[in-house]
């Protein structure tokens, strides 16, 4: 298993050397998160339980550390998190129930 800690860690280092480099870039990552945040329709640990599930989605194991600390510092539960996990689980299923019907298009499409 991963050092999730050590690997947040050495992750957030590495992303402070991109933005001396570029900047901009991370300024313009950081406007789009402060966006999100302020419009205060959903609460902080809310917006951090949806991100755990969309990191899960994306399969960005640094998204996933510096959500699910968040989460946590936050107050959000194991319960809570394990229940944003199971939209992930359910979502991905539901997208490949989707595609699956997408790859019947293209069968038929292809034996016509």
């Amino acid at each position: 298993m991963l050092d999730w800690k050590q690997y947040k860690t050495e992750l957030l280092a590495r992303i402070g050397q991109f933005g001396k480099l570029s900047p901009g870039t991370l300024q313009g990552y950081q406007a789009l998160t402060r966006a999100g945040e302020s419009t205060r329709h959903l609460d902080a640990k809310t917006r951090e339980l949806i991100s755990i599930a969309a990191a899960v989605t994306l399969r960005c194991d640094g998204c996933i550390t510096v959500h699910v600390d968040a989460a946590l510092r936050l107050g959000a539960s194991e319960g809570e998190i394990s229940e944003a996990l199971g939209v992930a689980v359910a979502l991905n299923a539901g997208a490949a129930l989707v595609y699956s019907a997408r790859a019947f298009d293209a069968l038929r499409a292809h034996r016509s």
